[in-house]
């Protein structure tokens, strides 16, 4: 390609396409810039405009420093609907996708979806004009009905005599499938199996086929099974990564910073069975940092085990992280490094990366440095005897020594905290305690102690010390980012917000602080749960990218995790960059790791993303097994989601997730306001809006999906201040239900003469 005549002028968006066109694979800015004769200053441009393409989906990063064309999809193309969220818009994949990576999610709006005759289901397949949606993937429009597509799923085998059924354990799949005796695959009766659809001709039932047989619906964890294997999460080890484990050694400690007289602690929740970080404080006695403290956060030493490109750094890749389900966690290492060499057991030696920092006495961190140690728990803590200890409990000496002077030390990090004012939103958690039977003895509401913040606290100071460090040593890193709320989002809060009567600036540049306000005034209003599920909805979720965003949640300019190599493999390569920059040894990061950073933070981003829709499916059908027995009964609830198809409710006994149909809302018909995340009632003009507290009454539990059904027992909130009633007046202000029944029979009556 011939370079522009005047070095001034950027290429075009298209141009550069072109270029990568007629130069397939990747290419470094470095050569864009050369073709297009890019010098100086507009060189800035041009690495801005690449981004701009990437952020729109043009591009993708395939290294530091270079782009190649992103795995497009056709203008219209063939997609299968593989099933519905929660606000009604249909998640579709394309068919036959032959892309290197993952296929790209495309949506059809609930509202596109509305105006189709049929309408759609899960399975359907049509054909789509695509928009890009930046992040998100495309935006469907509807062309035309393919029929239906060969859509796989998990189900339960019923045999009967003719071969059997398949149930799907979807919560949002509606049919039951045929399977003839030669489609079965050898199932038995109650076999969990993988189903695939087979194309129907003429009328008769849906049928598919087995194709693969999963586990048994009676066995012990069979919900988180369903939930894995939905997902596709790997369980087994393979042979090679569990020998290479085996054959694992700690190093010896010459060559280390000792730490083993320093009582460092493990603190983490009563059931934790992997120890990844330990923690100590003292005052500093350094006259130049009066009222300051020193602080060890010291992390196992991963880095040391997995190396680059070995069996176990393969397998810690292709899981991402670590999934925790009520009966069970799925390990990212095998347990000979999670729950044994890498982890910091008490009064046993332990290799361990350590960072020790310094902050003042408002709480700043002047200086902080990072090594290679070796170190021996004092004491394994719960946050609970943390807490104990604190306000005044006994321990040996040491223990409270150190447990004290670290909440000393938070106390100056919180002041430095305020002033930071990250985003404040507390929501509540809760835990599932399974019983000896494997079936759910209670739930319980997590407690947060000061405990809990002590940690979260130093643990957020040594992800931003990793994320400078790195910066500084110009080395190579995966950050974790969290972009700013978008525009379109935050729109429709403040018409939410505005329905409350609550004024939220009006700006793009919206900061965390601008939401605490609104959190403090619905506080004060007993409206913070409420307020909060719907600033929580306006933000965009965190992901890990090699581009630094900043964490608009924490209000930091750059944060990488650090802490947590057991269980994130984001975390791994933090590691194995600080041991490259830092020169701390064997098992730093390599060149081609360093290369392949922007495509490993895309997967481990979507193996987060897999793993937390993973534990929610484990979690609703944990609940649902024990809410079964409950049917009839009535609980508290929260309006968590708002749709056209009806609420979502979350009880506040358990935290359980359900959902009411419009059908079940009450004797009028409600229509969806966008604008205000509510129902309203088109008669009376009442509402159910998101975050209301109502009272609900169980209809239907089914454990196999995880879905619950409710019906609503709590009035509609009236019509808001100002907002026009579609009712009918009497002159008296009553309303004229009764008058309009009588019209209506008038002229019933009068039709009736008059065809008489």
């Amino acid at each position: 390609m011939a370079k522009r005549s005047q070095s001034s002028s950027l290429p075009t968006k298209q141009e550069i396409l072109d270029y990568l066109d007629a130069h397939p694979g990747e290419a470094a800015r470095r050569d864009i810039a050369r073709a297009f004769g890019v010098k100086g200053a507009q060189r800035t441009a041009l690495r801005a405009l690449l981004k701009e393409m990437e952020r729109a989906g043009e591009l993708r990063r395939a290294g530091a420093r270079r782009v190649a064309p992103a795995d497009r999809l056709p203008p219209v193309t063939p997609v299968d609907i593989m099933s519905v969220d929660e606000d009604g818009d249909m998640l579709c994949l394309p068919v036959g996708w032959k892309g290197d990576g993952k296929p790209p999610l495309i949506r059809l709006s609930a509202r596109a979806a509305a105006k189709i005759r049929p309408a759609p289901g899960v399975g359907d397949r049509f054909l789509a004009r695509l928009r890009p949606a930046g992040d998100e993937g495309y935006g469907a429009q509807f062309v035309k009905a393919l029929g239906k597509g060969a859509h796989r799923f998990l189900a339960v085998y019923r045999a009967n005599r003719h071969g059997g059924v398949a149930e799907p354990v979807e919560r949002r799949a509606r049919n039951v499938f045929t399977i003839d005796k030669g489609d079965a695959a050898g199932a038995s009766d109650g076999d969990l199996v993988w189903v695939e659809t087979k194309h129907a001709r003429g009328y008769g039932p849906a049928r598919a086929r087995v194709r693969e047989i999963a586990g048994h619906v009676e066995d012990r964890g069979a919900y988180s099974l369903i939930a894995l294997a939905n997902h596709g999460i790997p369980i087994d080890f393979p042979e090679e990564a569990l020998k290479e484990a085996e054959r694992a050694r700690p190093p010896a400690a010459q060559g280390r910073l000792d730490l083993r007289d320093t009582p460092l602690l493990t603190i983490d929740p009563e059931d934790a069975k992997d120890h990844d970080d330990a923690v100590w404080a003292a005052p500093d006695d350094d006259p130049a940092n009066e009222g300051g403290y020193k602080v060890i956060v010291a992390i196992a030493d991963v880095s040391w085990f997995v190396r680059p490109g070995g069996a176990l750094d393969r397998e810690a890749l292709r899981r991402g992280n670590s999934v925790y389900l009520p009966d069970r966690v799925v390990p990212m290492l095998p347990e000979r490094l999670s729950n044994d060499l890498c982890s910091l057991r008490e009064g046993e030696d332990r290799p361990c990366l350590a960072v020790e920092m310094t902050v003042d006495a408002k709480g700043r961190k002047r200086a902080h440095r990072f090594h290679r140690a070796i170190m021996r728990s004092a004491a394994k803590l719960s946050y609970g005897d943390a807490q104990a200890i604190i306000e005044g409990g006994q321990a040996p000496a040491a223990v409270m020594a150190t447990v004290r002077h670290l909440h000393a030390a938070f106390r100056a990090r919180w002041e430095e905290r305020k002033r930071r004012a990250p985003l404040d939103l507390d929501l509540p958690e809760r835990r599932i305690v399974l019983g000896p039977d494997g079936a759910v003895a209670r739930v319980e509401r997590r407690e947060r102690f000061d405990a809990h913040r002590v940690i979260e606290e130093f643990m957020i100071l040594a992800n931003v010390a990793a994320a400078e460090t790195l910066e500084q040593r110009r080395t190579a890193l995966i950050y974790r980012v969290h972009d700013s709320p978008d525009p379109e989002k935050l729109e429709a809060l403040r018409d939410y917000l505005a329905s409350l009567d609550y004024s939220f600036v009006n700006s793009p540049a919206v900061r965390p602080s601008h939401f605490n306000q609104i959190l403090r005034k619905a506080e004060a209003r007993d409206q913070k749960e409420m307020v909060s599920e719907a600033i929580l909805r306006s933000q965009k979720q965190a992901v890990y990218a090699t581009e630094n965003l900043g964490h608009f949640g924490l209000n930091l300019p750059r944060y990488a995790h650090f802490t947590s190599p057991i269980r994130r493999y984001a975390d791994l390569t933090v590691h194995r960059g600080l041991v490259a920059a830092c020169k701390l040894g064997a098992g730093g990061q390599t060149p081609q790791e360093a290369a392949a950073l922007s495509d490993i933070a895309e997967k481990i981003s979507d193996f987060e993303r897999r793993a937390v829709a993973a534990e929610r499916e484990s979690r609703d059908r944990y609940l649902a097994g024990y809410l079964a027995g409950r049917v009839g009964a009535e609980f508290d609830a929260r309006i968590t989601g708002v749709t056209r198809f009806g609420v979502f409710v979350a009880l506040d006994e358990t935290g359980a997730d359900g959902f009411t149909p419009m059908r079940a809302l009450g004797f009028e018909r409600f229509r969806f306001d966008e604008k205000s995340h509510a129902v309203v009632g088109e008669t009376t003009g009442g509402r159910y809006r998101l975050g209301q507290t109502v009272r609900v009454r169980l209809a239907e539990a089914t454990p196999l999906t995880g879905g619950l059904r409710f019906e609503m027992l709590s009035d509609p909130l009236p019509p808001d201040a100002g907002a026009k009633s579609r009712r009918r007046r009497a002159p008296g202000g009553k309303s004229d239900g009764k008058s309009k029944m009588r019209r209506r029979s008038g002229k019933k009556t009068a039709r009736k003469k008059s065809r008489a």
